[in-house]
């Protein structure tokens, strides 16, 4: 009797499992070729403007209202940020920790001095972290993904 419990335990819990597939948020995906991060980091410019998509580690969430979030790259300590319409998609705080998968179009984002410790401050502050604003010193450009569709596993 054990073993026929036991048995059926094992099998709702793989039932259940496979059940529950990828959350799908957003648009759904369309490509199928993963580009890496470190390849976006490395060569953004080859990539402004173009449509993407990427897989890795979320390390981050936006608390405040899901609108984007970190995923980690192939090369240890980048990432790189996949930042969405507020309130088109919301990533939920569970997806920290989680694999995704994300499409998107590559942005360059062109801040003045005062735009980047702003932005800087805003980020900090739905994060809950703390930031040094005088390391930012001048104009700065950096890359993101405008998220379009996103799988969260």
């Amino acid at each position: 009797m054990k073993k026929q419990s036991l048995f059926l335990l094992i099998l709702f819990f793989i039932s259940a499992t496979s059940c529950f597939g990828a959350m799908k948020l957003g648009a759904p995906l369309t490509l199928q070729e993963v580009t890496k991060v470190s390849e976006i980091n490395k060569h953004p410019e080859q990539y402004k403007g173009k449509r993407v998509l990427i897989e890795g580690l979320v390390v981050n969430v936006c608390a405040a209202r899901g609108c984007w979030m970190d995923i980690a790259s192939d090369v240890p300590f980048e990432q790189i940020k996949v930042k969405v319409v507020d309130g088109e998609i919301v990533f939920p705080l569970e997806a920290k920790g989680q694999m995704a998968k994300v499409e998107g179009i590559v942005q360059a984002i062109h801040l003045t001095e005062g735009q980047a410790r702003s932005m800087a401050q805003h980020q900090a502050k739905e994060s809950g972290e703390q930031v040094d604003l005088s390391t930012i010193k001048g104009p700065t450009t950096f890359y993101r993904i405008r998220g379009l569709g996103a799988e969260i596993n």
